[in-house]
């Protein structure tokens, strides 16, 4: 083959590190998954004992309307969550920035913040179990504030020791790393389903399916997951920290390191001193707002997804689990080709086809949640799974790009600080996106039926910001496929 320029040097990426680094992401997910799943309807049911002590004598309609009514609660106990996020991501990034330990600068908070989660998290349940409201809180909170100490870190790892070319590619593994994480944490659940302590049955007069007002009393139904969960996380962060030397890794890269600056996916070049460039600056803001958009719809249907299957259409919360299994699968599948798409399209284009999936999957959930009548049904309908599956892939291609367009436009020594600033956006919208839809539950006419159309409309709007991003393409020679496509060279 005939070269007429000079051609860099080529940067290979280093899978076997990369997955490794990965349990991070894994211990990152594993905990969130168990944690949003549950924690909404822990909420839900004592808010609602609360502020309606005699529900259980309410007629059906009467329930779900005071199941409803409370919904707003739960999207401000969630939100306040995020809120903390919000604040403490970007400060644990700059300072894990500034770090210098001898097992070095991410991984003390890695290691402290999985260890406090872990003996904390597993209370949770057992203050929901004894009917605490204020414990519940609180347990959340202190799970909340350490397992920020460690994300931001964790997450900062990968393009640490991951030259800037080939940071779609390790966040791919990563992120299947981090997915396995959050399948272990639903496989873990379903055996254990809330529908199991709350109970089901049916209302004698209508026949309808109803969650029972006698809860199972049996503590283990709702704890195995929270304990499982627990111990995964310190294993994890264990290995991690065993096989990760980040300090050595760090000064063997430093040659790969600085030729990725050299062949950054950027508009104008990186500077390690002042000010950005105008345009790099521009760039910045628009993923940032396409990215809160995009975890307005997200983290809103994530939110409220369980009480969704529990209240809505009154089915086992282990159907909703199998539900996020299949949008894990749509998402492996999603990262595993992520980076190859960007590698031919770019990585804004990636983002505006994954954004347009997710559309797609949205615009299909609001047609036929008006177009048949499943509130109440008892079954969780198979075309849900198809959505998932759908949204799951979408967003996948959306992830596993958005970062590293953002840790692109920033020196090596500020990872972390834009590490922050990805996550800022993201806690900025779980933020609000909580409260948003939980308030419009007590809007009469909102009913569970219009999640859909609430998060379309917000993918959307992302969309839209995204379209208007500069396109920035790296060469794309000997470009391969599958699995392969994890150890090409860019």
């Amino acid at each position: 083959m005939n070269e007429s320029k000079t051609s860099s040097p080529k940067l290979k990426l280093n899978v076997k590190r990369t997955m490794i680094i990965g349990f991070a992401f894994f211990g990152i997910l594993l905990l969130w998954q168990v944690y949003d799943s549950w924690c909404p309807t822990f909420l839900t049911e004592l808010f609602r004992d609360a502020i309606y002590p005699d529900h259980a004598s309410l007629s059906p309609t009467d329930q779900d309307a005071a199941t409803r009514h409370v919904q707003y609660l739960v999207g401000i106990m969630m939100a306040i969550d995020n809120l903390a996020a919000l604040i403490l991501l970007p400060i644990f990034g700059k300072l894990s920035d500034k770090t210098h330990t001898r097992i070095g600068k991410r991984m003390p908070y890695i290691l402290i913040g999985t260890f406090v989660c872990a003996v904390a998290f597993p209370f949770i349940p057992v203050f929901f179990h004894f009917g605490n409201l204020a414990g519940t809180i609180a347990l959340m909170a202190i799970v909340v504030i350490f397992a920020m100490m460690y994300r931001n870190p964790a997450v900062a790892l990968m393009p640490d020791l991951t030259p800037k070319p080939l940071r779609s590619k390790a966040t791919g593994i990563i992120n299947i790393m981090g997915y396995l994480g959050g399948a272990a944490a639903t496989v873990i659940g379903i055996p254990f389903a809330l529908s199991k302590y709350l109970g089901s049955a049916k209302d004698p007069t209508t026949g309808q399916a109803i969650i029972d007002a006698t809860w199972y009393k049996n503590i283990w139904t709702i704890e195995i997951p929270f304990l499982v969960g627990s111990a995964l996380m310190v294993i994890s962060a264990i290995f991690l920290f065993i096989k990760i030397k980040e300090n050595k890794v760090a000064e063997e890269m430093k040659d790969e390191m600085a030729e990725g600056e050299k062949q950054a996916e950027v508009v104008d070049k990186v500077q390690e001193e002042g000010p950005m460039s105008k345009a790099n600056l521009r760039m910045l803001w628009f993923i940032l707002i396409a990215e809160f958009f995009w975890y307005m719809a997200d983290n809103g249907i994530a939110t409220f997804i369980t009480n969704y299957a529990i209240y809505c259409l009154k089915t086992s919360t282990a159907s909703s689990m199998v539900n996020t299994i299949v949008g894990g699968v749509g998402s492996v599948i999603g990262f595993a080709i992520g980076g190859i798409i960007a590698s031919k399209i770019g990585r804004k284009w990636t983002v505006v086809s994954g954004l347009t999936l997710t559309l797609a999957s949205y615009v299909l959930w609001t047609a036929l949640t008006f177009g048949t009548n499943v509130a109440g049904s008892g079954t969780f309908p198979i075309w849900i799974y198809i959505v998932w599956f759908v949204k799951g892939l979408g967003m996948s291609l959306v992830h596993v790009n958005s970062f590293p367009m953002v840790v692109e436009l920033c020196p090596n020594s500020k990872i972390g600080a834009f590490t922050g600033y990805y996550y800022a956006s993201s806690m900025a919208a779980q933020t609000i996106t909580p409260i948003a839809l939980g308030s419009l539950m007590l809007i009469p006419q909102f009913g569970w039926e219009f999640l859909p159309i609430y998060a379309l409309v917000c993918v959307a709007i992302s969309l839209v910001v995204a379209i208007l991003l500069k396109n920035v393409k790296v060469g794309k020679e000997g470009i391969k496929t599958g699995l392969a496509a994890f150890d090409q060279d860019d």
